[in-house]
């Protein structure tokens, strides 16, 4: 039994966004972290395991070698593997691309009867949502999104839906994909003791020799230039102004107060 864990390394976007002049994100010189979703999914794989201690949580990532240290901190909160897909030939790649090659790679790694993939919701530096439910299509197999509750008898993965007007509980059998959302868990820490292994946990890296051959990786449809969709532009948002604080509480503040919005025609 495997509990597979899509994560990504993705932009801190609470500290400086960068944009190159081509309109495309500046990822090195910006600080990475782990996607916050992934978190919570990596934290709903090693729940399963603590209860079922003969599974192994595989972590499966795609992005540039930086991204081994995302790896080894994950390793360190108890994953027992990681597979970092890097090449050249992978940069860029949109959705589409990205969900097929994740796919490939987790078909090169073996899906068995008895394994979940584990998602985050979405990266919030793309907000699309749509990796984790491609992945499946690719694989052909089930999936739930949205999971804010989970359980596992047997083959049996029962979840629970979070939805905008409520809830809905789904069943499904193994082999499946969850996407998992912030209110499943609360992610653990890294341990001394993880500290001190996570360098010793295998670890892979699938480059695109590892990948071309797979059935369900299309060669002229991964990468920038085969990625369907095209970013036509990526821009810092302007910075507002500074406020003002207007002092007291009386009748004059009042009066100031609009005579300012009169005078920027708010009112």
């Amino acid at each position: 039994m495997k509990f597979i864990v899509c994560v990504k390394q993705v932009p801190d976007t609470s500290g400086k966004v960068a944009v190159k002049a081509d309109g495309t994100m500046d990822r090195a010189s910006m600080a990475a972290i782990t996607n916050p979703d992934d978190l919570n999914a990596v934290e709903a794989a090693l729940a399963l395991k603590d209860q079922n201690p003969d599974a192994k949580v595989v972590l499966v990532s795609m992005g540039p070698p930086p991204a081994a240290a995302m790896l080894r901190e994950l390793l360190a909160m108890g994953c027992d593997e990681a597979i970092l897909v890097s090449g050249r030939e992978f940069g860029g790649s949109d959705t589409f691309a990205t969900s097929q090659i994740l796919a490939g790679a987790i078909h090169h790694l073996g899906l068995e009867q008895d394994d979940i993939i584990f998602c985050g919701r979405q990266a919030i530096d793309g907000d699309t949502a749509q990796v984790g439910p491609q992945i499946a299509e690719k694989l052909d197999i089930p999936q739930i999104s949205y999971v804010a509750d989970l359980k596992l008898e047997g083959t049996t993965v029962t979840a629970k839906r979070m939805l905008e007007d409520g809830y809905m509980t789904v069943q499904t059998q193994t082999p499946c994909l969850v996407t998992c959302i912030k209110e499943l868990n609360q992610p653990r820490y890294m341990t001394v003791k993880g500290i001190l292994e996570c360098d010793q946990k295998p670890y892979q890296v699938y480059d695109f020799n590892t990948l071309k051959d797979e059935p369900l990786i299309e060669l002229d449809t991964i990468g920038l230039k085969g990625s369907p969709t095209n970013v036509y532009k990526s821009f810092s948002p302007p910075i507002k102004g500074a406020g003002v604080m207007l002092e007291g509480s009386g009748r004059e503040t009042v009066e100031k107060l609009f005579a300012t919005l009169e005078e920027k025609h708010i009112i």
